[in-house]
């Protein structure tokens, strides 16, 4: 692609919202998942990511718009898993494995008999941010407002509950109530990302920019706002590649985190040998 079909790319008013939207999904997708991380909830994301499918696929057999049904679906959902994992005794990563992998079976299935949107399960497996509209980038900036919000005005409370939730108790903070209010700001960031990288990579655009910024980070609010950096940044130099190597936007999207947390990792790996031989 030439300099002048690259910048007619850019000029045309569907790239110009997606790349709007990944930037901002990236941003949201790092500033939860530097929490998620670090409250061993990485696996909670990719069950609700895997799940959400179930969501779409009620959307399409209701004949609704499935992105009205998704978000609902996958806070209720997080909701009922949430209590799932607290009353059984089975360990959570195999509980979660059983209600993801069933939920996922039951999607596909149930969608392999619609036949009008068969078409359609690629984008909804490895997105397809190329489709956002300019309502899907309100909500996303709205969100992603009232999150910052949110995290902000409770950050000694989410600070405690994230380093011991019995301390976090003893200490008057409402634990139960939010970490509730967490699980359901994480399954609406897993909603609202489904069309930018689908349901398949959905875990990753949570946790990789979380984990690159754990690395080059030495204080909670600085990693959470290097976490929400990468995700943004990451997400918007995907998208170019994807729109200048006609990919899949999701699957690019994914790599240059990649890319950007092995760069991280040589960063962190130079930081440490520099202070050892000081």
């Amino acid at each position: 692609m030439g300099e002048s079909e690259f910048l007619s790319l850019l000029s045309e008013p569907f790239m110009q919202r997606a790349l709007l939207g990944g930037m901002l999904t990236g941003a949201l997708g790092g500033v939860l998942g530097s929490f998620a991380v670090l409250r061993q909830l990485s696996f909670f994301s990719d069950a609700l990511g895997h799940s959400s499918l179930l969501g779409i696929t009620l959307g399409i057999l209701l004949g609704v718009n499935p992105t009205l049904v998704l978000i609902p679906f996958a806070v209720i959902f997080a909701l009922l898993v949430s209590q799932l994992v607290e009353r059984s005794a089975l360990p959570t990563d195999a509980l979660l494995n059983i209600v993801y992998s069933s939920s996922l079976a039951i999607a596909i299935l149930a969608l392999s008999r619609v036949e009008t949107y068969r078409g359609g399960i690629q984008q909804l497996l490895f997105g397809d941010i190329l489709g956002i509209s300019r309502l899907d980038v309100i909500v996303i900036a709205a969100f992603l407002a009232a999150s910052v919000i949110y995290l902000g005005l409770s950050m000694r409370a989410q600070v405690l509950l994230t380093l011991n939730q019995d301390l976090a108790g003893a200490m008057g903070v409402r634990t139960r109530w939010h970490g509730l209010a967490f699980v359901i700001l994480l399954a609406v960031v897993v909603a609202i990302s489904i069309k930018a990288v689908g349901v398949l990579l959905i875990s990753a655009f949570v946790v990789i920019p979380a984990c690159a910024g754990r690395l080059l980070s030495r204080s909670f609010p600085v990693y959470v706002m290097i976490s929400s950096g990468i995700g943004g940044g990451c997400a918007l130099l995907g998208l170019l590649f994807s729109g200048l190597a006609k990919l899949p936007s999701g699957p690019s999207v994914v790599m240059v985190q990649f890319l950007g947390f092995l760069l991280a990792m040589l960063i962190s790996n130079q930081i440490h040998s520099n202070a050892s031989e000081t």
